[in-house]
């Protein structure tokens, strides 16, 4: 399939997916409230609505609009409200009226307009429209088109009809100040048969958009994955600790990145450790373990004594070596040297075309990764081109990320593409020949769950606390953030800006967290088995260095007795 059609395909699976999605969740609240109604109402909770006005009249309600009959032959829907005065013993007064007659009996009297209502915590805004006239009492008025009047609770119906109308609270004797607490309630007729067609709507929608969704990201997951190559061996000088072997499912070796020195960038900084492309003639250089002459090879290195200039490092025990196993999905970063001082200020918004295709990729990578479950589920297998569309939809989110937001470490604009690329940040997982079945049940939820608390103190949003008084619409919030990551990358840009460095030891650091929070990634998306180490390895490249057998101290050897003259 060619590219142009697959894109075509993800982009229409995509629409009509999220249309399907969203009509299909309208119909299950739809569904839901319908149930809750049965044969009564659905009620709101009591608010108090309080002002200094003669009148409190609610904002226009267009219900059918305007040319449609008055009546219809099915219950539109029916409103009711109750309403209370705040005040024991005074008479309350609501009504409901066409929206000029009210206007033309509170023309020139001071009132309010109730604007909006927020429910948590409890908020009224009001529109004050002053005025000197005192009003009639209301109930004395015939063009209400249903009232209630009384001391007490006080009910009305009113079954919806088209054109503009207002509904009215007053004290009953039309006099300043009120105060009273008011409750809604609502039913109609329709909402179930509007329930069932946007459930069906929905289900119509989502079996044609997901196919379609899937048949695109197999598309363009095939030609986003890169070409066979053979075993390349990891950098002079790492690779997994000594005496770990390739685990299941493991590329043999670390492949070189396009456009990277064998795992390391060209403005890194950090250049491959002495070897033999690079050692200082006439230094002795230790071979591989394992070669002649290396430690561990029957050689009897000096005591203490490590490679050259290099101190020894203890040898690790099995559980060591298994906390420093190389994970099999790894996140590059290359630093540019040459970082702008300030257009980190505008790339945010020259990512905003990123950002819009990602939110509809990250659907796409919802959708896949469900598919990709239940194959696994039942094949063992993960499915290879939906495995590379979904590496690929993380390779384009870290590429954004790193150039605006999560590092910001290059100013080269991020390539529209979930291919490889020689663009200085990429994002690799190797591809698991074999899943286990059972742990696609919870691997995702359970047991990510310490790791998922962990990137959400990384990187997790403002958090908030807020606290409600017992008197009238008072709430304290109170927020404190940006994440940890977020603060990170402002000191770093900061300093960028004052002192035109970017700090390498604070870019490490920042690069350990994203890769932490990658690793995550992967795992929680079922793309691995291998459990995601507790460990933060900064720096640009994800390589571990190789730790070296400890010193073996030979026994000293025993000169031999002196002949006696």
């Amino acid at each position: 399939m060619k590219k142009t059609a697959s894109a075509i395909m993800l982009i229409l699976g995509i629409l009509i997916s999220m249309v399907g999605l969203a009509t299909l969740a309208g119909g299950a609240a739809a569904s839901v409230v319908g149930s809750a109604q049965g044969d009564g109402y659905l009620t709101s909770g009591t608010a108090r609505l309080a002002v200094g006005s003669h009148a409190l009249t609610s904002p226009r309600l267009d219900a059918v609009g305007e040319g449609v009959p008055p009546r219809l032959p099915f219950d539109v829907g029916t409103l009711r409200l109750r309403a209370t005065s705040a005040e024991p013993g005074k008479e309350i007064f609501i009504g409901v009226a066409p929206q000029e007659d009210v206007e033309r009996y509170l023309s020139g009297v001071h009132h309010s307009e109730l604007l909006e209502v927020d429910s948590r915590p409890f908020r009224a805004e009001y529109r004050d429209i002053p005025g000197t006239g005192t009003p009639e009492p209301p109930a004395e008025q015939t063009f209400w088109s249903t009232s209630a009047s009384g001391p007490g609770e006080q009910e009305l119906t009113w079954d919806l009809a088209a054109g503009s109308w207002e509904i009215v609270i007053m004290n009953a004797d039309g006099s300043l100040g009120v105060d009273a607490q008011v409750q809604a309630g609502f039913r109609s007729d329709l909402i179930m048969p509007a329930a069932t067609g946007l459930l069906v709507g929905g289900a119509i929608a989502l079996a044609l958009g997901i196919p379609l969704l899937i048949l695109g990201a197999v598309g363009l997951g095939r030609h986003a994955r890169q070409r066979p190559r053979g075993p390349a061996a990891p950098p002079p000088g790492y690779g997994p600790p000594p005496g770990y072997g390739t685990q299941p499912g493991y590329a043999p070796g670390y492949g070189t990145q396009p456009g990277y020195a064998a795992g390391y960038g060209p403005s890194t900084g950090y250049g491959p450790p002495a070897g033999p492309a690079g050692a200082v003639p006439g230094t002795p250089v230790p071979g591989p373990l394992g070669a002649p002459g290396a430690p561990g090879a029957g050689a009897s290195p000096v005591p203490g004594a490590g490679a050259p200039g290099i101190p020894a490092v203890p040898h690790p025990g099995a559980a060591d070596r298994a906390d420093q196993a190389p994970y099999p999905a790894r996140l590059f970063g290359d630093l540019d040297p040459a970082l702008s001082r300030a257009m980190w200020l505008v790339k945010w918004f020259l990512a905003i075309p990123h950002f819009i295709v990602l939110v509809f990729l990250w659907f796409a990578f919802l959708v896949t990764t469900i598919v990709a479950g239940f194959a696994i589920l039942f094949t063992g297998r993960y499915p290879r081109p939906l495995f590379d569309f979904n590496v690929g939809v993380l390779r384009w989110n870290w590429r954004v990320a790193f150039y605006a937001y999560a590092a910001a470490g290059t100013d080269r604009y991020p390539p529209f593409t979930l291919a490889r690329t020689d663009y200085p940040a990429d994002f690799e997982v190797d591809y698991p020949e074999k899943l286990s079945r059972g742990l696609v049940l919870v691997k995702w939820w359970l047991l990510s769950l310490p790791h998922l608390l962990i990137v959400a103190a990384l990187s997790g949003a403002t958090w908030t606390w807020e606290t409600e008084a017992g008197d009238l619409g008072t709430t304290y919030e109170r927020a404190t953030g940006p994440s940890l990551l977020g603060l990170l990358v402002l000191v770093a840009v900061v300093a960028l800006l004052f002192t035109g460095r970017y700090q390498r030891p604070l870019f490490d650091f920042i690069l350990g967290i994203n890769r932490w929070i990658y690793r995550v990634l992967a795992y929680t998306a079922l793309m691995r088995d291998e459990y995601p180490p507790f460990r933060l390895d900064q720096g640009p490249a994800d390589v571990l260095p190789t730790a070296q057998e400890p010193p073996r101290r030979e026994p000293p050897a025993q000169e031999p007795p002196s002949a006696l003259p």
